[in-house]
């Protein structure tokens, strides 16, 4: 019904800046939580920024340094890395689901993204 693909992983040095890209394709007018986690090995999933398109909820991770935009043309959402650390690194999903507010938490999601890689080294 959804179907989510992202772009953008990659490797880049401490202190750097990374943009990832998620289209979703699909039927998606009644999707309204959007957002962006991660997994690094031997880790549960951690939500990193979710929202609804009112309110967004950020993981204190990494608030004040990632962001998210919507380009509503183009049904595609943004997370914007900056002050990238080497704890960063990790296997980065976006997710949509139908609950009308954001939670970190991944069991509300039914959408994933396949993952892509960002290696963040020292």
């Amino acid at each position: 019904q959804v179907q989510l693909v992202e772009s953008g992983g990659g490797s880049v040095q401490a202190g750097g800046s990374l943009k990832l890209s998620c289209a979703a394709h699909g039927y998606t007018y009644n999707i309204y939580s959007k957002g962006w986690f991660r997994q690094a090995p031997g880790k549960d999933r951690e939500g990193l920024i979710v929202t609804d398109g009112s309110t967004t909820v950020y993981a204190d991770s990494v608030k004040g340094r990632f962001t998210i935009s919507q380009d509503n043309a183009k049904n595609t959402q943004y997370l914007e890395m900056s002050s990238l650390k080497p704890e960063d690194t990790a296997m980065y999903y976006c997710a949509a689901g139908y609950r009308t507010e954001p939670t970190l938490l991944a069991g509300d999601f039914r959408y994933w993204g396949q993952g892509t890689q960002v290696d963040v080294s020292s």
